[in-house]
Parts: structure tokens; C-alpha cells; sequence
């Protein structure tokens, strides 16, 4: 049996095992593993153990994920998160929709020190979902809105999801953060468009509150200024090249630990809580990382992702229609699949050919443009059917909200995103502006 073929038993075994419900690392690991084993040996198998998976985790770049982890915990309970629904609510609460809007505002910010989808998910479905409903928001409105801005998690850097797509592609990682910025900030406007657009339809939807007074506006947009000045000082040093991501990364867990401790809202008790969720979120991450790690040294054996890329450059297909080819695969399979095994899966596959493909732009934007596409596809899968992780974290809090009224709320966010992505693979100075100027 050829590489290839065996290859491909391998893809099906994993998606069998990952069906029933077998953690994705794992999945990974032991059908890497039985591959490599069968298309080498047990001692070459051993040999690639003993050494890669050392090299890989101690890679020094790696120490980012659970510092933006940390960060985002620690601001989750020290109660800035119901700090910034407050004021941006405070801002545009007395227009029709605006809560929702406000949700939208609150996960922008709250994902400049996050960094994690499920994370910043969670966090505003406990802080913001009483509001929403209490001020009689349709039940499908506020889980919806929750879930699409929990995306903004992963989509206003930092990111995880780009750390971790820089890292398995050898990409800079501020320059991928510059690159988000913008696609970032179209997506939290284009929520609010999509909610304006559901209110005005359905006025119900959206009931319009009570404008406060400005003295209490003040008052809650004060008590957000750690925030934004953690959210300043972490992506302002990375862009002005003073500090590495790394060590913006670590600016600002000190920095949320510091301002805790000093204004009373962190006790011993949150910080134990922020460490233990770190790890746990650090170890999900790692594993997968693991996992994929051997499965893609699988798949290198069998030589299946170069005689991909050979055989899609030479058959001429124009280069954007195999663009569009891939992410479509990627809506899919996000759909289905965790989004971060999904993208540690098809990378060896998809970037060797993107690379290969002439767009008109130097190889080193090409990969930096493709990593936001990819990006947003998996902001896509976070909420698409029939999966959807944000949808089931934002159901586990909403209990009495049926999974498919929240379904049915996220599909105008995720029509937004299909807008948002065609004008990014259209105009890919929406991605590369930034990074050209700053660069």
C-alpha cells in the first residue's frame, strides 16, 4: 500500500475516533503514532520521540499561550468584563439594539486581553446574558450575540489561534497581530450592523432602555481604565516593536495581577482560580499540539501533502479559485471539527500549496493574508451548526434557551462573516495595510 493511501485510512481512523468522542490530541497521537510506525519502525518512532516533542515544547516562543491565558483569567475575575458590558451599555443601551451592541463593544475590548474565544464566551454569557434578558431581549438575540462575540476572543489580537497557526507555519507573530487588527475591528462592526438590522426588522427583539445621564456614563466608562491601558500598553508595545509578544504577553498578566491585587477585586481565591484555569486551558492546547505534531510527522512519511501541492500547481487552476476551494473545506470542516485541531491538521496540507500559488504578493504576505482568512473561517466554525463550541458554551449557561433558537441568532453574525471574508481574500490590504506600514 503507498503513502498516500495510507494516509488517507489515517485521516479516516482519526475522524472516526474524534466521532466517538476520543480528545482530539489524543486522536491525533495514536493514529500519528501507528502510521509513523507503520511507514518506519518502532525504534525510528521512539527516536522521533525522544527528541521533537522536547524541542517543540521547549520552544521559547510556546511561554506566550499561557500568558495571554493568564491575562484574560485574571481580568475575568477581577470583574472587568461586567465593567466594560456596564459602560459600553451605558454608551449605546438607549439605542434600540444596543445592549446587544453593548455586548459586541465589550467583547472587543475584553478580546485585546483575552485571546480566547470559549474564554470571552463564557465570561459575558454569565456577566451579560442576565442583563440582556432581564431587559427582555429575545432569548435567540442575546445567546447569538454572546456566541458571535465570543469570536471576537480570537479575533482581536492577541490570539491564540494565530500564535499557535504562526508557530506551525514559522510566521512573526506581531506582524500576524497587526495583520488582525483591522479584520478584527470590521468584524465588531459588522455585528452591530447585523444587530441594528435585526431590531429595526423586529423592534421587539431589541427593546430600547433608559438613557443615563452622563455623570453615570463617566462613571462607568472610570471604571474600565485599567483595561485599556493593559489593552494599550500590551498591543501598542508589540506594534512599536519594544517588547516581543512574549514579553507583551507577560507585561500583561503582571500588569492584570498587579492592578487586581491593588484595587481589591483579586483575592487569593481568584488568582487560584485564574492559575487553575490556565493550566487546564495550557494542557488542552499542548496536547493538541502534541498530537498534531506527531500526526503531521505522519503525514510528511507518507509524502502526502507534497504530492498534493504538485499535483493542484500542475493542473492551472487560477490561484484564487483554489483560495476559495480551501476555505470553503475549511467552513466545513469547522462545522465539525475542533477549529484548533482543524487548522494543526490542514496546514501541512494547505500551506505548502498557497505558498506555491502566485497571488501577486511576496511569499512572506501571502502567508501572513492566508493565516487571517484562516483566521476568520475559524471565528466561523466557532458558531456554525451543527457544532458551533461557542453555541454549546453559551447553551450550558443559557439553559432555558433551546440550542436551536441560539442557532437560529447566530446565522446573520455568520453572514457577516462570509461578507467579511470575501472582502478580505478581495482586498488584501484589509489584512496587509498595517503590517506594510508599521513594518
Amino acid at each position: 500500500m503507498s503513502g498516500a493511501a495510507i494516509a488517507g485510512l489515517g485521516f479516516g481512523a482519526m475522524l472516526l475516533l474524534i466521532g466517538l468522542r476520543m480528545h482530539v490530541g489524543l486522536a491525533m497521537l495514536v493514529i500519528g503514532a501507528a502510521g509513523y510506525v507503520t511507514l518506519s519502525s518502532w525504534p525510528a518512532f521512539l527516536a522521533y520521540m525522544k527528541t521533537n516533542p522536547y524541542y517543540q515544547f521547549s520552544n521559547y516562543t510556546l511561554s506566550v499561550i499561557p500568558l495571554f491565558v493568564l491575562m484574560g483569567a485574571l481580568a475575568e475575575r477581577s470583574g472587568f468584563s461586567t465593567a466594560l458590558f456596564r459602560a459600553a451599555a451605558g454608551l449605546v443601551g438607549h439605542r434600540r439594539g444596543g445592549l446587544a451592541m453593548a455586548v459586541i463593544g465589550a467583547c472587543t475590548v475584553f478580546g485585546a486581553i483575552c485571546g480566547s474565544s470559549v474564554a470571552t464566551t463564557a465570561t459575558f454569557g454569565r456577566g451579560a446574558l442576565p442583563e440582556l434578558l432581564r431587559y427582555r431581549y429575545h432569548p435567540g438575540l442575546a445567546t447569538g450575540t454572546i456566541a458571535a462575540g465570543g469570536t471576537l476572543g480570537i479575533l482581536i489580537p492577541p490570539s491564540i489561534i494565530l500564535v499557535v497557526y504562526c508557530i506551525s507555519t514559522e510566521q512573526n507573530i506581531a506582524k500576524l497581530f497587526m495583520a488582525a487588527l483591522i479584520p478584527g475591528l470590521m468584524a465588531a462592526v459588522f455585528y452591530c450592523l447585523a444587530i441594528a438590522w435585526i431590531a429595526t426588522r423586529h423592534p421587539e427583539y431589541g427593546p430600547v432602555q433608559e438613557r443615563l445621564g452622563y455623570g453615570e456614563r463617566l462613571r462607568r466608562i472610570g471604571a474600565i481604565w485599567p483595561v485599556l491601558i493593559i489593552a494599550a500598553i500590551v498591543l501598542g508595545g508589540i506594534y512599536g516593536g519594544i517588547f516581543t509578544p512574549t514579553e507583551g504577553a507577560g507585561v500583561g498578566a503582571a500588569s492584570m495581577l498587579l492592578i487586581g491585587l491593588v484595587t481589591g477585586a483579586l483575592g487569593f481565591r481568584g488568582i487560584a482560580e485564574a492559575l487553575k484555569q490556565t493550566a487546564e486551558t495550557s494542557a488542552m492546547i499542548f496536547i493538541i499540539l502534541l498530537g498534531s505534531e506527531v500526526f503531521n510527522a505522519f503525514l510528511a512519511l507518507s509524502g502526502l501533502p507534497a504530492m498534493l501541492a504538485e499535483f493542484v500547481t500542475a493542473q492551472g487552476w487560477p490561484p484564487y479559485g483554489v483560495l476559495v476551494a480551501m476555505l470553503v473545506c475549511y467552513i466545513l470542516l469547522g462545522a465539525v471539527m475542533d477549529e484548533l485541531a482543524m487548522m494543526l491538521l490542514t496546514l501541512p496540507v494547505f500551506f505548502p500549496i498557497v505558498s506555491a500559488l502566485d497571488f501577486g504578493l511576496p511569499s512572506d504576505e501571502v502567508a501572513i493574508w492566508f493565516g487571517i482568512m484562516v483566521l476568520v473561517v475559524v471565528g466561523i466554525g466557532l458558531t456554525a451548526p451543527p457544532i458551533g463550541l461557542n453555541v454549546f458554551v453559551i447553551s450550558a449557561i443559557a439553559k432555558d434557551v433551546p440550542i436551536v433558537q441560539t442557532y437560529r441568532g447566530v446565522l446573520p453574525f455568520i453572514a457577516t462573516d462570509l461578507v467579511r471574508l470575501a472582502l478580505i481574500a478581495a482586498f488584501p490590504p484589509l489584512a496587509l495595510g498595517l503590517v506594510r506600514l508599521l513594518s
